[in-house]
């Protein structure tokens, strides 16, 4: 018998030893089937160990996965998940679990029928696009032949990035190798899986996002293990798929949020595929509108090189004219001024699409009782319940807690109850008053809960069925609709000064995403943004279309106000069902005494976060910085161990997140 270690899918992670047979084909990297407590598991051979910390006699017998053909996870995967494991703060076991698809976990009959072939006909080769001179110039900055080399292609909206990636991919599959294409969202795939069905042809392509069936899923992973899948496309958790061939990583949008984990190991993909890229002597090719100021800022003192599209792809294309409207001296009918209305008739007129941009779905964010003051608080969130009156529900958007809407004031009785602000559905239903000639699409997450809604949105969108679209983010990046030419933008004005630091940011990289969708073909684009700061220097830098020259000021002021990419940072947040549990939990983590072995790292003060009570739980942060990135590591490595001998009551969960993208 030999003593093997398996991460097992339980609680905490924890790696477990067993005993197994003596096997030929035994390995790291293989399944196995593990007695646990009354059940039997799945796990991953981790490693093959000489011997154990408790007696042979008290080990469990493991046995080997039967009846499966899936080769051992290779070195490199545990590598990954290694680094991932140390960085992040989370146990080796959740890593490698979380990085297999669900299938792969569960014990079940596995049945193998072999299918016929059908016979294919043969390949039409595509005709390709003419490159202009920005892509040209870019290709031969993008240098694939260099073994690990990071690029940030920063290419203005419309500027052709995704020709670009093909034409690399192609480079990449000529030479007998994978690519992994990478993508934020969900809702990003449907456009990028025709565009290569339409380049190539004759090469398999694997999808890997959370919207598949597991057995898609799994039948897709196991393509781009063997190697069948030449091109693999996925959002965040695909960065872990095992390769066997790789020739290329591609980061789409690297700016995007969507690559940050927000449950479980709470890591970024962006970097990970960067590691990953290194650990494997890949290039790696980030691309974006807007990068983030991390990016940017590696990209201007060289550690990646930076190509650039300065133009439009479409050789009658122009970057839209951005106007900022000031709506202070303006009669607003539900958030709509004159000037935008005026606009959207004369698209109507000449038979153009135009797209209202407003970031909040809904009819209204609150529903109020002006008598009593009564509002619709979640009961179980520090936040208010959306009004949809679609479907005549209020509905928490944290939670999902949602109810009837209720026919009187539950506090006083009153019957005349009023929508405060406004979203989504409001401004759907005034448009269709105010322009009954138009036809009206919403796309939401409530309009498109699915990607089969998704496509056929999409698809009526091309068509030209749709004059009018009212959409929230889903609509601002990596679509093309030729026949847009104005975008409105409503309500931008409230993340001008949010809490949050990163919110200039992103508010910046989300409207000139979201204005790249006007004028993309030979139709001339508007876009008016309704503000009443119009002087604001982000709005200034917006009519400029300058990302440079505003992400030159913000990484002024973060160098100014020491925060990244000037600092690192993590957070240990802990939720408990009462505030004070929470804050003292933290108040005992920053007093432990290795945190005074580390004065290079800074502990400030717990405090509530924002959102400060989710699903009844009470939760509050500490916010942890240090100037040195690998002090902060070491430090977390010492104070996590501290921090799981600490004494929790009841209910209290607590978890770091290193590289916290909300603060």
């Amino acid at each position: 018998m030999i003593i093997v270690r398996l991460a097992l899918d339980v609680p905490l992670y924890r790696l477990f030893d067993y005993r197994i047979e003596d096997d030929p084909r035994l390995r790291p990297g293989l399944r196995a089937r593990a007695p646990f407590g009354t059940r039997e598991k799945i796990g991953v051979i981790v490693e093959v160990v000489a011997q154990s910390e408790l007696p042979p006699e008290q080990l469990k017998t493991a046995r080997l996965v039967e009846d499966d053909d899936l080769p051992p996870l290779p070195p490199d995967f545990f590598q990954l998940c290694e680094f991932a494991s140390q960085y992040y703060q989370a146990p080796p076991g959740e890593v490698i679990l979380q990085a297999l698809p669900p299938g792969l976990k569960k014990i079940r009959v596995v049945k193998r029928r072999k299918k016929r072939r059908k016979e294919a006909a043969a390949p039409v080769a595509p005709d390709l696009p003419s490159l202009t001179g920005g892509q040209s110039a870019a290709l031969n900055i993008l240098r694939l032949d260099r073994g690990y080399a990071p690029f940030l292609l920063h290419g203005v909206t419309g500027s052709g990035k995704t020709e670009v990636y093909l034409r690399l991919i192609d480079t990449v599959l000529r030479a007998g190798k994978q690519a992994l294409l990478l993508a934020p969202e969900i809702n990003l795939t449907p456009q990028l899986e025709a565009r290569l069905a339409q380049r190539f042809p004759d090469i398999a392509v694997a999808m890997l996002h959370s919207e598949l069936t597991e057995a898609a899923r799994e039948h897709a992973w196991r393509a781009a293990f063997s190697g069948a899948a030449r091109i693999v496309v996925g959002t965040r958790l695909a960065v872990f798929t095992p390769l066997p061939q790789p020739g290329l990583i591609i980061v789409d949008e690297e700016h995007d949020p969507s690559y940050k984990q927000q449950d479980g190991m709470r890591y970024s993909a962006r970097d990970l595929a960067i590691f990953r890229a290194r650990l494997s002597h890949l290039p790696i090719v980030l691309g974006s509108a807007t990068p983030s100021l991390e990016s940017w800022s590696h990209a201007l003192h060289g550690r990646y090189t930076l190509a650039r599209l300065p133009e439009r792809a479409v050789s009658d294309a122009r970057l839209p004219a951005v106007r900022v409207l000031d709506i202070r001296r303006q009669k607003l009918t539900e958030g709509l001024s004159e000037p935008l209305l005026v606009a959207l008739r004369q698209r109507l007129a000449a038979k153009e699409q135009s797209l209202i941009f407003l970031n909040r779905r809904g009819f209204a964010p609150v529903l109020a009782c002006p008598a009593c003051g009564w509002v619709s608080r979640c009961p179980r969130c520090a936040v208010n319940r959306v009004l949809h009156l679609a479907d005549r529900r209020l509905r928490c958007h944290h939670c999902g807690l949602e109810s009837h809407i209720p026919k009187t004031c539950p506090t006083c009785g009153n019957a005349d109850l009023h929508p405060f602000g406004r979203g989504t559905q409001r401004l759907e239903v005034r448009l269709a008053e105010l322009l009954p000639e138009a036809r009206i699409l919403r796309v939401d997450r409530d309009s498109a809960k699915s990607r089969k809604h998704w496509e056929a949105m999409l698809g009526e969108i091309q068509s030209g069925a749709a004059d009018i679209l009212v959409g929230t983010q889903m609509l601002a990046k990596g679509h093309d609709f030729p026949r847009l030419t104005l975008v409105g933008v409503i309500g931008a004005d409230a993340a001008l000064f949010a809490a949050d630091w990163r919110a200039p940011e992103r508010l910046f990289a989300q409207l000139m995403q979201v204005a790249g969708r006007a004028g993309r073909a030979d139709l001339p684009g508007e876009v008016i943004i309704q503000s009443e700061y119009p002087q604001h220097p982000l709005y200034q830098a917006l009519i400029r279309q300058d990302y440079p020259g505003y992400a030159e000021t913000l990484l002024a002021e973060r160098r100014a106000a020491g925060f990244p990419p000037y600092a690192y940072q993590a957070i240990l947040r802990a939720e408990a069902c009462d505030m004070m549990t929470a804050l003292a939990f933290l108040q005992q983590a920053a007093a432990l005494p290795c945190v005074a072995d580390y004065s290079d790292v800074v502990v400030y003060d717990p405090v509530p976060m924002r959102l400060s009570r989710m699903m009844n739980q009470e939760r509050a942060q500490l916010l942890l910085e240090s100037a040195s990135r690998p002090q902060l590591q070491a430090f977390l490595a010492v104070w996590r161990a501290a921090l799981e001998s600490l004494p929790r009551k009841h209910r209290l969960r607590w978890h770091l997140e290193v590289d916290p993208v909300d603060c």
